[in-house]
Formats: C-alpha cells, structure tokens, sequence
C-alpha cells in the first residue's frame, strides 16, 4: 500500500462467506489490509476493539442487519470517523433515505461491480481525507486557543498583581487636614489604568494634590503612573519633585509651575518616551482658602461654590512631555468655607452617552446637580460616578479611565 493512502484498513460484513471471499480478493489486489466478519455483531466487536477505515456491509443480515450495525457504529464514542458504504438490492428512495439516516455514507446495488466498487472507495477516501485534514486542523486550534488561554491567563494573573501595586500608590482615597479635606476617585477601565491622583501634604496648613492623566490607557500608561507616583510621593517627601528641603530642617511646597516645569523637563529627557500627560496640580493654603494651580493640558477644574453656583477655571496650558521647555504659568483661586474645588480627568466629559454624544463638561455639571445637595468627601465622588454609569453608552461602556480628585474647604 502506498504510505499516503487514506484507507489502509477495510472490514466486510456478510453472512454470506462467498460474497466475502470475492471482496476479499478484489480488497487485497488493491492493496488494502481486510478484515471479515459474518455478521453485524461481530462487525461491532471487531470495531469497539479498533476502528477500520471503510465499512463495506450488506444491508440484509440475519440478527443485526446492516442498517442497525451502522446506527450503533455511528453511536459509539470515537474521534476519528469510518467511511460506510452498504451493499443492498433496494434501490426505492425511500430505502436510500432510511439508509441515510442511519448513518451511511453510500450504497452499492448488488450484486456489486468491481470498477464501481473502486471508484466509490475511492470517492470515499478524497472524504476521509478531507475529513481528517478538518480534524487536524480543528486539533491544531484547539491546541492553540489552549495555549492562548494559558497565555492570557497569565496576563490576566499579572494584570491582577499590577493592579495591585497601581493602588498602591493611592494608599488613601481620603484624609482630613485640619477641617479641610482631599477625597480621591481612580476608576481604570480596565485591569489597569493611565490616571493618576494623589495629595500630600509637608506641614500644618499646607497642601499638595493633584490629577493625572497619562496618554492612552493600558500597560504603557500604567507604568508612567507607577513612574509618576514616584515623583509625587506622599510618603518620601526626599524623592518628591513637589517638595524642596528648606534648612536642612523642614520641606516647603514649590510653586504648581516649577513642578509642572520640572516634571516636563524630565519626561523630554527621557529618549524613547513617547507617553505625554495632563495634569491639574493645586497647592492650597489652608489658613485662608488661597489655591494656586497649573493647569496643563487638564480639563478644567470645576469651583463648586457653597450657594449652589459653579464655574470652571483654568486657562488650558500644554501637556506635560510634549514640548521642551515650555514655560507653565499658575492661576491664583481664593475659596471660601464650604467652597469645593473639583479636578477630574476626560473620562467624565469624554465618555460616550447612549445618543453617542459626549457628555462635555455641560453635562458634568447635570451630573453634579444630581448629586445631593451637600454630600461631601467620598460619597459626593462615589454618587458622582455612579450618575456616569447611568447616562452613559451600555454599548460601549467605560473607554477611558475616570479619576477625580476633590478639595474641600472648610476654613482655618
């Protein structure tokens, strides 16, 4: 038998020994290894014991005929798929179809022809073959979609971790100074995201906070926030760009646009960088409401005053490691007990409504005035961010990161 045959094993099923003896040699002639069987249910022994390629039956045996001997051999559990062609004096339609049904792949009308029978055989193996190169190639994907699944699973394991650590660099959403306070809102689109927020503060009466958001979202913007929380630590003021040491004795705010100059001088330098980031970054004097902030490429930040009115502030500015440098300029923004100053990033106003509008920063403030009057801290962000979930897209979701950081005044 030449190697690339499809069909190498043949079994004959008839109770008749003379009509197997002539298949038999017909079979052998050509090249095939034959086994014989007398009736259906030797047949189906001999296949539960090792399935051959083509089946040829006769389809009137005494016991198990040759249509109930295919029936049970298309039900046992096997992967790999057996040619059947039966044998039958019947040639009404309504036999074929019955034939069919049962399992069948041809008929030969008896008594057979030996070219016809080779010529059917081999429209059987063109079958098979293309039958076993499906299988292979459907073995072949589902090795692949297995390994891919041990792939992702990886990453998602890794994404999970990294997630971790990102919220790691808002160890509080929260915190009082004085009767002031800071509340902080980080919601990735996904596993991880590119905004930032976070507040420190040096002293009594001085205050440092901001919002961040890094170009894209995903892995790459991921690790510039991890970069980015480095430089604007809570926690070690010595690495802290916002922070300079004054005296060997005690660390003193800089000024919103020397660190917005600096941060952008050190992303320029860095070859190879191509993420930039917005950012609203405010210092506040809590003794007397005074905020100073640069505004770089941020949205604008939003002035909630106590008699309920609202006004955005800002002046746009460029974002941070586009340009070398570029010089920022700071806007000065005197609050009043019970006023608030809202930063938040453009997954508020950039998020997609269900019409596929915007939201824009008209409808942030219908967000806000949905808010109970006076809820503060925390639960102001956390309702404000709920209103989001409800207006926008259930089509597509959150695309960008939503983060926002909240300061509230409450006097000296």
């Amino acid at each position: 038998m030449p190697d690339d045959m499809v069909i190498r094993r043949v079994l004959v099923v008839d109770d008749s020994r003379l009509q197997r003896r002539i298949l038999v040699s017909s079979l052998r002639k050509w090249g095939f290894e034959v086994v014989e069987a007398e009736s259906g249910e030797a047949a189906l022994q001999i296949c539960e014991h090792s399935l051959p390629d083509l089946v040829l039956s006769d389809w009137m045996m005494p016991g198990m005929t040759g249509l109930e001997f295919c029936r049970a051999l298309r039900a046992m559990p096997s992967q790999a798929y057996c040619y059947f062609i039966l044998f039958t004096s019947k040639s009404g339609k309504g036999e074929v179809a019955q034939g069919l049904d049962a399992g069948a792949d041809d008929f030969l009308t008896k008594p057979v022809n030996s070219d016809e029978l080779r010529a059917r055989i081999a429209a059987g193996a063109r079958i098979l073959s293309m039958e076993r190169e499906l299988s292979e190639k459907n073995r072949m994907v589902s090795e692949t979609l297995g390994e891919l699944q041990r792939v992702y699973d990886a990453i998602d394991k890794d994404l999970i971790q990294a997630r971790k650590i990102q919220e790691s660099l808002v160890p509080e959403l929260s915190r009082e100074f004085g009767t002031s306070q800071v509340s902080l809102l980080l919601k990735p689109c996904g596993h991880i995201g590119g905004d930032l927020v976070g507040m420190f503060s040096p002293g009594v009466n001085r205050l440092g906070f901001y919002n961040i958001d890094v170009s894209g979202h995903g892995i790459t913007s991921a690790m510039m926030t991890a970069r980015l929380g480095g430089y604007l630590s809570s926690q070690y003021f010595d690495q802290n760009v916002a922070m300079e040491k004054r005296f060997n004795r005690f660390y003193a705010l800089r000024q919103p646009s020397e660190v917005a100059s600096m941060l952008n001088a050190r992303l320029v330098a860095d070859a190879g960088i191509e993420e930039y980031f917005t950012m609203a970054y405010c210092i506040a004097d809590l003794r007397n409401g005074h905020v100073k902030m640069v505004q770089a490429g941020h949205p604008h930040p939003v002035i909630l005053r106590l008699d309920g009115t609202a006004e955005f502030v800002g002046d746009g500015g460029v974002p941070i490691g586009l340009i070398p440098d570029i010089p920022y300029s700071q806007i000065d923004i005197h609050l009043k007990p019970g006023d608030r100053l809202l930063l938040y990033s453009d997954g508020f106003t950039e998020a997609r409504l269900q019409n596929g509008e915007m939201l824009e920063p008209e409808g942030l403030l219908d967000l806000i005035q949905q808010c109970q009057s006076r809820q503060s801290g925390q639960e102001f962000l956390d309702d404000l961010f709920w209103n989001l979930t409800q207006v926008q897209s259930q089509e597509f979701g959150m695309e960008d990161d939503v983060s926002a950081t909240l300061f509230e005044y409450n006097g000296a």
